[in-house]
């Protein structure tokens, strides 16, 4: 199988070099690495250029990293492509093991794998995850418990076939597109799972700030679009699903001081599941000990 790798990048200058270093150390060599650029300011095409006729460099207007991961799949000719991010590090037998699940079982559409974090500035790792499933997982996507599918916007590789079946990734969503994109894999292929942390997640303040209002509005429409009402099965996880999507969004208005927001969310959470209640009254008392 020949694989490509798909990287979008914007302003990830310092960083982009370490990423194209771990892809040049994988045991499976890659067969073509595509670089879409949103628009960087900085110095990012410098360093890129620096490797040469390994990686294919193109650049485009600013239009968000859907715009930039389906034009880049778009350029490729390979039977597998995996999304790396700019700014992460790769084991050096990420692909290989991966591309050998996708060998062993032709049912397969999408592999992720598992992921650890680490401080940008000291190296220090801060969390490890290798809890993702594998198999026909919709449903656990869908339910949205816990992440089914680990760091789905670096982790994953996907058939090309799959990818263009299912139309790739939605360009109105900012945030929840990845996970709005595994679930429509998983809802017609099998998924794989590498359960060994192979890519390392860079912890820093870019990708630390979240815009909340778009985070509330894209995962709104996401959420949408997977509870259409199109399969039975999966509307039965809707009630459990909106309660840990405005869980979550609580939360993350809480963290920035958005109380309104934080409240409005809460709200939403428990006419879902109303035995959320004690979780909501914790984390308003950890918030509350934390100021004083």
């Amino acid at each position: 199988m020949k694989i490509s790798v798909v990287i979008p990048t914007y302003n990830y200058g310092r960083f982009i070099g370490e990423a194209l270093e771990s892809l040049r150390a994988q045991t499976r060599s890659p067969d073509e690495i595509i670089i879409v650029d949103d628009g960087s300011e900085d110095n990012t095409e410098e360093v890129v250029l620096r490797f040469g006729e390994e990686v294919r460099y193109l650049k485009q207007q600013n239009s968000g990293v859907c715009v930039a991961r389906n034009r880049g799949v778009e350029e490729t000719s390979g039977d597998l492509i995996a999304f790396m991010d700019a700014d992460d590090i790769w084991d050096a037998s990420k692909l290989d093991k991966q591309t050998a699940i996708f060998e062993s079982d032709p049912e397969v559409g999408l592999v992720h794998c598992g992921m650890r974090e680490f401080d940008s500035d000291t190296g220090e790792v801060t969390n490890v995850y290798l809890d993702g499933e594998e198999g026909w997982i919709a449903g656990m996507i869908a339910e949205w418990n816990k992440p089914a599918v680990i760091g789905p916007g670096g982790t994953t590789m996907v058939k090309r076939v799959v990818f263009d079946l299912v139309g790739g990734f939605d360009p109105s969503l900012k945030n929840a597109e990845d996970w709005e994109f595994c679930f429509r894999v998983a809802k017609r292929f099998k998924v794989g799972f590498v359960r060994e942390a192979l890519v390392n997640y860079r912890i820093h303040p870019e990708n630390a700030h979240k815009n909340i209002a778009e985070m509330e509005r894209s995962a709104l429409r996401a959420w949408t679009k997977v509870f259409d009402g199109s399969d039975p099965d999966i509307e039965k996880l809707k009630r459990r699903s909106y309660a840990n999507l405005f869980k979550v969004l609580a939360a993350s208005f809480l963290r920035q001081g958005h109380y309104f927001g934080f409240i409005r969310n809460a709200a939403k959470s428990l006419f879902y599941r109303p035995s959320l209640v004690g979780h909501f009254l914790t984390s308003r008392v950890r918030r509350d000990n934390h100021e004083s």
